[in-house]
């Protein structure tokens, strides 16, 4: 499937929060594990976690041709506007260590609202790659509506 047509055909209803599987003990505490297993969205090619966010500031602004990602508040809470091809626009919150939200490629994303102290755990279908990023909106804008003939 060609970037234009992951970005024509994505929906902000393809991206879902998914309880991960936790395990909860009162004498000492909880457990959530992620795994590369079947039932996961996608295979895990890379892990790494956003933290000391200032008051105010927002990360993402950016979208991806190809990768998946599963984005996890495991501390503090954040939230996150996802917009897709249609202009339709979505925000979840995140605020549970136990519950991830799963972001296809081809939508926009934007972390805000960070609260002190919160951390965002992000799990990756594919390595760092610059050129999987879409950073401008303009650009995100134009290749959402790009027909693929578009290019012959």
């Amino acid at each position: 499937m060609t970037t234009e047509e992951i970005f024509a055909l994505a929906t902000v209803g393809d991206c879902r929060t998914i309880q991960l599987e936790s395990h909860q003990n009162q004498r000492n505490g909880n457990l959530t594990l992620m795994q590369n297993t079947p039932e996961a969205p996608f295979k895990i090619r890379r892990i790494y976690y956003l933290y000391d966010i200032p008051a105010g500031e927002s990360r993402g602004g950016h979208a991806h041709r190809e990768l998946h990602e599963m984005l996890v508040a495991t501390s503090g809470s954040f939230s996150v506007t996802l917009t897709d091809a249609l202009g339709n626009k979505k925000t979840v919150m995140l605020n549970r260590p136990n519950t991830g939200l799963h972001i296809v490629p081809g939508i926009w994303r934007t972390l805000q609202d960070f609260s002190s102290g919160a951390v965002c755990l992000v799990l990756a279908s594919m390595p760092y790659d610059e050129n999987e990023y879409v950073r401008s909106y303009d650009e995100f804008v134009k290749l959402k509506n790009k027909k693929p003939h578009d290019n012959v």
